[in-house]
């Protein structure tokens, strides 16, 4: 493990050096403009079509089959995924045909029963129950061409509207199709749907219209918000304006089922940042896609009513503290199967399971690439077929690498570094010899030694308020924008437990920094007043009891010994 900074800092922090500090932290993350960085334009001023003039064309053939289906009271159903991403890139579409007026009827397909995306089970429900004059998709579909043209040999056009890494067959018989790689699923949804509202906006009543542009300035932007971190997707360009404005948003909103989740959070009266979002908003929304069907998740972001909202977020919480069990037990089970595993491990690890429950093979894959720093597939057995979820590190592009493997397999979809794929069970010892091969061949030794890259490295003295006021406003933090770190030698003045179970470290260092390690409380015996280690940390502003200072949050703390070796 070693540590690596771009920047050293030695003298003080005065405004000049300040200045410094921040234009490196710029630069390392490869902003030119500035002042569009710090001050994005609200999306509200962003047109679908500023993606891509192309779509000035595609738009016309959607608006001509929607004034039809509004016109012959035909349904128009929303097919959303059912994850975080999906589900408020659905709520956002569904609720604006309907506010214009529209039969629309949103379909999540369940993730045992139908699986990610289109399916030809899923079609046909929705051909039985609604025979639509029209599906849109929202958050999938760009690989979908087979299923596509399915629906087209009964007779219902699809629009697809998705972010995710394109194959390369397109499905052609779609109606139109509107991939934005640079956004979330929920963040397509926005554009497009903005687009709809401002093609029908003279349709329906004045309160209407009122209602609509307040949902494009505040509650769809902290949908788009909520995918987009969920999602994480970086936090640059129009994604960062969308993640700035819709945070505000998310904080301010009066939507009864955003108030519902923040309330079970017990972050109902703090302001809302990528954290809260991340792990205790879209953890809740992707629990019951997880375990059971969605289409409840949907429904609470969507209701009027708070004692609706209410009993589904209720509802909710009990699926994320099952979930929450679930990924603890079967975690358990993982690491068993590695540490099995003959030394050295291989460069992709890949685990199955006949018990696992697909819907929390990505955060079991998370949690072990995380620890052991190399690619993770994740698989678990449905009938016939494995279904799986692999995460990766930064420097393997997972999705390019199953690709290579597609002949292997049902279907493969994903990002650089998340993907899922489902596989016939008779084909998986042929799949892991050859993924195991390539994995030799196309992973370097070097790729697999963890690198933690800080910003600076300067002495925790340095940590000033005034530094951690001037570096929160580069913030909304999270992917493409990562939270500024720095790293320090530290020798430790005092340390104690935090939390109700000791789970957590607080350590104050000689420089009289106040550090605070999640997760990390096993750690105090070894915090002896007067031993040095390496701390790589993030700093913001502590305000309490009328007292404003700096905190670290630690990310690492290492002996010199650890730092050195490779």
């Amino acid at each position: 493990m070693r540590i690596t900074s771009k920047h050293e800092l030695t003298n003080s922090t005065t405004a000049a050096q300040i200045q410094k500090i921040i234009e490196v932290l710029l630069k390392n993350r490869n902003i030119d403009d500035i002042e569009t960085f710090l001050h994005p334009p609200h999306p509200e001023k962003t047109s679908i079509f500023d993606f891509d003039t192309s779509y000035k064309k595609s738009i016309k053939s959607v608006f001509k089959i929607l004034e039809k289906a509004k016109a012959d009271k035909k349904t128009v159903v929303v097919y959303t995924d059912y994850d975080a991403d999906g589900i408020t890139a659905g709520a956002i579409l569904w609720e604006t045909l309907h506010k214009l007026g529209f039969a629309a009827m949103p379909y999540v397909p369940h993730r045992v029963r139908e699986g990610y995306g289109f399916s030809k089970k899923g079609i046909d429900a929705i051909k039985k129950e609604h025979d639509p004059a029209l599906i849109i998709s929202v958050d999938h579909g760009i690989a979908a061409k087979e299923q596509i043209e399915y629906a087209a040999e009964l007779g219902i056009p699809i629009v697809v509207t998705d972010h995710h890494l394109a194959p390369k067959q397109l499905p052609d018989k779609a109606l139109a199709i509107f991939h934005i790689p640079l956004l979330s699923g929920s963040g397509v949804s926005y554009f497009f749907s903005k687009a709809i509202f401002k093609h029908f906006e003279q349709t329906v009543d004045e309160q209407t219209q009122r209602t609509l542009r307040a949902n494009f300035e505040g509650d769809y932007l902290a949908l788009a918000a909520t995918g987009t971190i969920a999602d994480l997707v970086p936090l640059t360009g129009v994604s960062r304006g969308i993640a700035l404005h819709g945070l505000h948003a998310l904080t301010t909103t009066k939507r009864a089922g955003f108030i519902a989740l923040k309330k079970q959070a017990s972050i109902e009266h703090k302001p809302i940042t990528p954290y809260e979002v991340g792990f205790m908003i879209a953890p809740r929304i992707n629990a019951v896609g997880r375990l059971e069907h969605a289409l409840d998740a949907l429904r609470l972001l969507c209701t009027t009513s708070p004692k609706r909202a209410g009993e589904l977020a209720s509802q909710i919480e009990g699926h994320n503290v099952r979930r929450q069990s679930m990924v603890q037990s079967a975690l358990k089970q993982a690491l068993k199967q590695v540490e099995a595993l003959p030394d050295p491990l291989p460069k992709v690890l890949v685990l199955t399971s006949t018990d696992w429950h697909e819907g929390i093979l990505g955060l079991i894959a998370a949690r072990l690439c995380e620890k052991y720093y190399r690619p993770t597939i994740i698989m678990t057995r449905s009938n016939e077929f494995y279904k799986a979820s692999a995460r990766s590190i930064p420097s393997f592009h997972i999705t390019d690498f199953l690709r290579g493997h597609a002949d292997h397999l049902v279907g493969v979809g994903g990002h650089a570094q998340a993907a899922g794929f489902t596989i016939e069970a008779d084909k998986c010892d042929g799949f892991m010899k050859a993924l195991q091969k390539s994995a030799d061949e196309a992973l370097s030794e070097d790729e697999l030694k963890r690198v933690i890259e800080v910003d600076i490295a300067m002495p925790a003295k340095l940590s000033t308020v005034e530094l951690a006021l001037a570096i929160a406003d580069l913030a909304p933090f999270g992917m493409g924008n990562p939270a500024p770190m720095f790293t320090s030698n530290i020798e430790v003045a005092s340390a104690r437990t935090m939390g109700a179970t000791n789970k957590h470290l607080k350590i104050i260092s000689a420089d009289g920094l106040e550090i605070v390690a999640f997760g990390k409380g096993d750690m105090h015996d070894q915090m002896i007043a007067g031993s040095a280690w390496s701390v790589v940390y993030s700093i913001e502003i502590n305000q309490w009891n009328n007292t404003t200072r700096v905190q670290a949050k630690a990310k690492w703390i290492l002996t010199k010994e650890q730092e050195d070796a490779s």
